[in-house]
């Protein structure tokens, strides 16, 4: 496996969750640092609350992790890493979109992909947890719709000026607006059912699948069998698949030895060619600093 991973782009999840948020005045000092060791994306995602007494659980598990008890704010965390970076992208992995009302949602990746000059990839999903959407306010059915128009809407405010969308469920009024982005920015969609892959055929800029480490034998395979999914959408809407990238989560559980975690990644990179990758190191780590060491080591060990 030596070298194979000299092609492909290493990321990192920035410090969000439970210890990590805790030591939020060092987001900027973890950004920049991984930024000069040669990082090539740093990663957000998103929990409104963590239920006391969830209906659904984390995972597969009936449980919600612990670490979800405590946690920074996606937007402001992005801002932060946005402002102390120069060359990394900047990315949501994932934003629950139907809790955000599409003005709002737009106004804050607009002023990340502003901060950043252009280096924000919009990841988004419709999340797991009834709770999440109570707490928000909205309906947990017709998710999948609600993302729908929540895409279209933010279509409109980015590209028009006056911009105005009315849908089923969300609805933007008509108003002015004049600040756009640096570049639209790519929006990324996390799926694994049907629907939901054949979404990011029709219409998505890229796919946000999960590593599991440790994991199960053949997951690059299996998720080459979900991308043919993605590509035949692709081709039906008559769209290049090839334009559609894939950006792979590593989601390592506590205990994992780097070294397994390295193999899990040349595998996975080996069977299916995919050349993104970013390493999520909350459960495997207890600080920033102890965040910034893993980091290093793993970065060493991918690139050796």
């Amino acid at each position: 496996m030596s070298g194979i991973t000299e092609r492909v782009k290493i990321g990192f999840a920035l410090p969000q969750y439970g210890s990590h948020a805790r030591e939020g005045a060092r987001i900027a000092h973890y950004a920049t640092t991984l930024e000069h060791a040669g990082a090539d994306s740093l990663w957000v995602g998103e929990r409104l609350i963590a239920a006391t007494d969830p209906q659904v659980g984390y995972g597969g598990k009936d449980t919600i992790p612990d670490e979800f008890n405590c946690v920074l704010d996606p937007f402001v965390v992005l801002g932060i890493a946005a402002a102390a970076t120069e060359r990394v992208r900047l990315g949501t992995n994932v934003l629950i979109a139907p809790l955000h009302r599409p003005a709002v949602l737009a106004r804050a990746l607009t002023t990340v992909e502003v901060v950043s000059a252009g280096r924000l990839i919009a990841g988004l999903g419709i999340g797991w947890s009834p709770e999440e959407y109570a707490a928000a306010e909205v309906p947990f059915t017709h998710r999948g719709a609600r993302l729908e128009e929540t895409l279209d809407a933010l279509e409109a405010i980015w590209t028009s000026d006056p911009a105005a969308y009315q849908g089923r469920f969300v609805q933007v009024p008509s108003h002015r607006s004049e600040l756009k982005p640096v570049r639209r920015p790519p929006i990324h969609l996390a799926a694994f059912s049907p629907a939901g892959l054949a979404r990011i055929g029709r219409r998505g800029d890229g796919w946000l699948p999960m590593v599991p480490v440790p994991g199960p034998p053949g997951w690059g395979k299996q998720l080459l069998r979900l991308r043919a999914v993605i590509d035949e959408a692709a081709v039906a809407a008559g769209r290049d698949p090839q334009a559609i990238d894939t950006v792979l989560r590593v989601n390592i559980a506590a205990g994992t030895d780097l070294e397994l975690v390295a193999d899990t990644v040349h595998s996975v990179v080996a069977d299916t060619g995919f050349d993104d990758v970013f390493l999520d190191l909350l459960y495997v780590t207890d600080s920033v600093d102890h965040m910034l060491d893993t980091a290093a080591d793993l970065l060493q060990r991918l690139r050796a």
